[in-house]
């Protein structure tokens, strides 16, 4: 109901209205007065690139639109919607869709207008105001405003993924101010990441979704206001992208030099042997190579020696979080550390990387790896301050222990590591009756690791045989992509393989994967189902950081506390990503240092016909 509208059901309703506006306007104009209005906005520090840069620097002013670029896809799609906790959603949907805001990749974490053209906030960061711009619209040409701003907002929170509720937990309220201003308050002040959160909102069009059921997975395609639309898909095989010729923002600098190629089409491939299979016979055209076997011996072939097919590491310096075995404190065998603890001994890295991983990888270390925000040593005296309130709820060895991984010799013979594993079993009153391994409550330490790679049986093998000498028996259960993340979502597992992908400038998302409040919700990221308040606590000195330094010894005393209660088992990283391409591109001199996965990257790239025309003709 409009002002109009109310004027004619009450005369004195509107008055009232009005004079409250007023009041609301003076305040409004009252916190203008002390607010700062920027192109950009950087969570610590200063943003690298001025109001009027041309691009960023890991683009090229010599980038050509046109040709195609063939992808694949793991396993199958049976959704359009990445926004929910439902079904499994089709790679690269993204594109499809423009954010208030967006990130560079050469900055930890720096936000430049997209849909919004001006950010405004008080020094304390308690509110943000968007500026649209004006000319902002969707593919199908309706103008975006406010409305669906506020809309999408609501949206996310009520029936999006559950990851929404953390990260918008502290917003108060959301209100459009006029049809191009947008403003987002906050429960509390200083905390710097919140605008950057509500920058990274994805704008949906409330003509479009109004009145259907966003929470229900689904295959109709949607529409947004992104460079790109989707052309057609084959259900579950394959997925075609459409650069739009009409994209509103293709002159902007944030995208000058990107989403070059006409077509973006990804095939799926249930298997990773016949994916690389398919790539040798070109089939498709890039591969981010994660296994590194097949880095070392699937690509001796042909094409690669006569430099057709390009085999390339992009060196990174981006925080690579951990991957790990997790364990699933909600099963009560896992809730004793000492059976934690132990159980970690029988992972041998030092033998699984010399003879099944070729020596490519460094052992990871922390839940923030390759990133000056891991622990290392014993806590500073910064850290220490944040750690002691909650000395009696962390393990003693926080506070005059470094965490130090086992190591083996790489021989295979894990003895060592097994008797210091066994010396820990027998202190907690574990013992082993007839070759299996009993806790003091005379219950069965025996569990179940759900793969949904069976290449990574290879690598679990040893570590079930070494378990198994300490009388514990593990099965593993290999499922398809579709029941792995059903089964992911719901805790339905002992033991799972996870990365905990991690930010340049961790924040909210920590209370997501570690918080007690995530614990018991469904499709959160705290799949190990800690519920401690020390972490809380340590998650909040995370979040309300004031500065770089402030939020590096805040992230490390998490790190430490995570780290000695034994949540999981560090296996590995690289400071790399092996890309395999077929030589039809160019590509910019430089890669963005913070891109760990070469995901932006390879939207920087663009097609050569007269590469293309040569490897046709070889």
């Amino acid at each position: 109901m409009n002002l109009y509208t109310m004027y004619q059901v009450n005369k004195v309703t509107l008055i009232s209205l009005v004079a409250a506006f007023s009041l609301c306007t003076i305040m409004s104009a009252t916190a203008s007065v002390n607010s700062i209005k920027s192109h950009a906005l950087a969570i610590h520090g200063e943003p690298r690139y001025p109001a009027n840069f041309k691009r960023f620097d890991y683009t090229s002013d010599k980038s050509e639109k046109g040709g195609i670029l063939r992808l694949s896809g793991r396993g199958a799609f049976d959704s359009l919607n990445e926004y929910i906790a439902k079904g499994n959603p089709a790679d690269n949907l993204a594109l499809l869709y423009d954010t208030l805001m967006v990130t560079s990749a050469d900055e930890p974490f720096t936000q430049y207008g997209l849909l919004a053209e001006q950010v405004e906030y008080p020094a304390d960061r308690n509110w943000v105001i968007f500026h649209l711009r004006t000319d902002a619209y969707f593919s199908d040409g309706h103008a975006i405003d406010t409305e669906d701003v506020v809309f999408s907002y609501k949206l996310l929170l009520e029936k999006g993924s559950p990851i929404y509720q953390f990260y918008y937990q502290d917003v108060i309220s959301v209100e459009a101010l006029d049809a191009q201003r947008v403003k987002f308050s906050f429960r509390q002040s200083n905390n710097r990441e919140l605008p950057l959160i509500m920058g990274e909102l994805p704008v949906l069009p409330k003509h479009f979704w109004e009145g259907k059921e966003f929470d229900k997975s689904s295959l109709e395609i949607p529409l947004g206001s992104g460079p790109y639309t989707i052309k057609e898909i084959d259900a579950g095989r394959n997925i075609t992208y459409e650069r739009n010729a009409n994209y509103w923002g293709r002159h902007l600098s944030v995208n000058n030099g990107l989403y070059n190629f006409d077509i973006i089409s990804i095939d799926y491939y249930r298997d990773n042997n016949i994916a690389i299979e398919a790539l040798k016979a070109n089939e498709y055209d890039f591969r981010w190579e994660n296994s590194s076997k097949f880095w070392a011996t699937a690509y001796d072939v042909p094409a690669v020696e006569a430099g057709q097919l390009i085999q390339k590491e992009v060196k990174n310096s981006a925080n690579k979080g951990m991957q790990a075995f997790v364990y699933n404190l909600r099963k009560p065998i896992f809730q004793d550390i000492a059976l934690r603890k132990a159980i970690s001994y029988a992972f041998d890295f030092e033998w699984s990387n010399e003879m099944l991983f070729y020596n490519v990888y460094n052992r990871a270390y922390s839940f923030y790896s390759n990133s000056e925000l891991a622990a290392t040593g014993l806590p500073s005296q910064d850290e220490l301050a944040l750690l002691t309130p909650f000395k009696e709820q962390l393990p003693a060895a926080v506070f005059t222990e470094p965490y130090l991984l086992p190591k083996s010799d790489g021989s295979g013979h894990n003895r060592p590591n097994l008797r210091s594993a066994k010396a820990i079993l027998d202190k907690a009153g574990y013992a082993v009756k007839g070759n299996q391994l009993y806790n003091a409550d005379g219950i069965k330490i025996n569990f179940e690791i759900l793969l949904v790679s069976s290449g990574f049986k290879r690598i679990v093998n040893p570590f079930i045989q070494s378990l198994k000498k300490l009388g514990i028996y593990v099965n593993v259960r290999l499922v398809d992509s579709s029941q792995y993340i059903n089964r992911k979502r719901s805790f339905d597992f002992d033991m799972i393989v996870h990365v905990f992908v991690q930010s340049e400038a961790p924040g909210a998302e920590q209370q997501n994967f570690w918080g007690s409040q995530s614990a018991k919700m469904e499709g959160s990221g705290n799949l190990v189902g800690i519920q401690n308040p020390a972490i809380d606590g340590l998650i909040e000195h995370v979040v309300d950081a004031n500065s770089r330094e402030q939020l590096i010894v805040a992230t490390r005393a998490l790190d430490r506390a995570l780290l000695h209660n034994y949540y999981a088992i560090p296996q590995w990283y690289s400071s790399s990503s092996r890309i395999v391409y077929w030589d039809k591109f160019y590509f910019p001199e430089t890669s963005p240092i913070y891109d760990k996965y070469y995901t932006r990257a390879i939207h920087s790239w663009w097609y050569s016909p007269e590469k293309a025309a040569k490897l046709e003709a070889q």
